[in-house]
């Protein structure tokens, strides 16, 4: 396994052991204050330029100046002499973030970070393809994938595969999904069926609900039926892929129609990883997918330290970004952004926890299961610390 990329000399950041930021400031004026010159993939001084795209402007400024904020914060906690990086304005469309990929390519960038949209990122292939600069995007959309635009967002799939996982080491062989009508939703239910299937489980009931909600109790009734399988024993884990403010609609409906949590085994994704999650009492014992969040703590921790404020739960992808470029940088002279070096089998490690990219522009990432008890999640089954030995989903 690769060391890790976001340790200092002296102490890992992961185990809290880290010394004292300078000032917004100054972080700002290290990470941003880069001349280019125009087809170098390389400064003056022989660090490698990256180029950062996010939302700069526009309903989502705010998310991109937190993510900027915590790819500065990275750039000096990894200490890192060998990159230097710029940041562009991808906007809110796909045209927007194309023109920023076009000026980064001018100025000679060797990778690009970013952009945050699925639809941003799909746009940059056709560029890609034509021998442009690879690119690892923020976006968690597996159909946007493809080898030379790689998705670092933590997708939906793997979360759902680790909890069932974790369901049928604890015994459990039925599954049932209760989720909108929506593309997420239909993309969880198939990711269950056909995994659970290969694990040698029982898919026994499905139903899907308008997403606005008007018809939660009816469909409620519907999955209670088909989970009652006579000759049937044990429990059954519901997967419900529902986020706030549908969420507490369906577990009422569910609970209503005998489907609670002491009768069946509820399981979700990370639509659940909010602050006070426990608040929903029906979800207490609950288990869902997620990276650790005590290793997420530390960093949140800092980044209020230093800039006044929670990041967003995104920051942690720029973070992770430019950990992973300054990794690559330090390959070899002038650093290797290639694909193979990209989608490296033993992965990277970063705030939430290791992850690797296959060859197909997908990523794998090590999620721990965590029951919610009381008003807070517990980590039940921790993520994994290597891929050594994992076949690849």
């Amino acid at each position: 396994m690769r060391r890790s990329f976001i340790a200092l000399a002296t102490a890992a950041l992961l185990l809290g052991a880290c010394s004292e930021p300078p000032k917004p400031s100054t972080r700002t004026a290290q990470a941003v204050t880069v001349t280019p010159k125009a087809g170098s993939p390389l400064t003056a001084s022989g660090k490698a330029r990256i180029a950062l795209l996010l939302p700069l402007t526009g309903r989502a400024a705010p998310i991109g100046q937190a993510m900027q904020q915590a790819a500065e914060m990275a750039l000096f906690d990894t200490g890192s002499k060998d990159i230097a990086l710029s940041a562009y304005d991808s906007g809110e469309t796909a045209e927007a973030a194309v023109e920023a990929y076009r000026k980064a390519s001018l100025d000679g960038a060797a990778l690009v970070l970013g952009p945050l949209y699925g639809t941003s990122a799909s746009a940059l292939v056709p560029l890609v393809g034509q021998g442009g600069m690879n690119v690892v995007a923020f976006s968690n959309d597996e159909q946007v994938a493809q080898r030379g635009v790689w998705i670092m967002g933590i997708a939906a799939p793997p979360q759902v595969r680790r909890v069932v996982d974790h369901a049928i080491e604890a015994g459990i062989r039925r599954f049932a999904t209760f989720a909108p009508q929506t593309t997420y939703g239909q993309q969880m239910s198939s990711t269950l069926e056909t995994y659970v299937t290969r694990r040698g489980g029982t898919v026994v009931g499905r139903e899907f609900f308008d997403p606005n909600g008007a018809d939660i109790p009816a469909q409620a009734r519907l999955l209670a039926a088909s989970t009652r399988t006579e000759g049937e024993s044990g429990k059954v884990a519901v997967l419900v892929p529902v986020a706030p403010p549908l969420l507490p609609t369906a577990l009422a409906s569910l609970a209503t129609n005998g489907l609670d949590g002491r009768a069946i085994q509820l399981i979700g994704t990370g639509v659940w990883d909010f602050p006070g999650v426990g608040a929903e009492t029906m979800l207490r014992g609950a288990w869902y997918a997620a990276p650790d969040p005590a290793k997420r703590a530390d960093f949140e921790r800092r980044f209020v330290s230093t800039y006044g404020r929670p990041p967003h739960r995104l920051a942690t992808l720029a973070y992770d970004g430019v950990g992973l470029a300054s990794q690559l940088a330090q390959l070899k002279p002038g650093g290797d952004f290639s694909a193979e070096a990209i989608a490296n089998p033993n992965g990277w490690s970063g705030v939430d926890g290791i992850f690797r990219f296959l060859p197909d522009g997908r990523s794998e990432r090590a999620l721990a299961v965590i029951e919610i008890q009381g008003d807070r999640g517990v980590v039940v089954s921790p993520a994994p610390t290597t891929f050594a030995g994992q076949p690849t989903n």
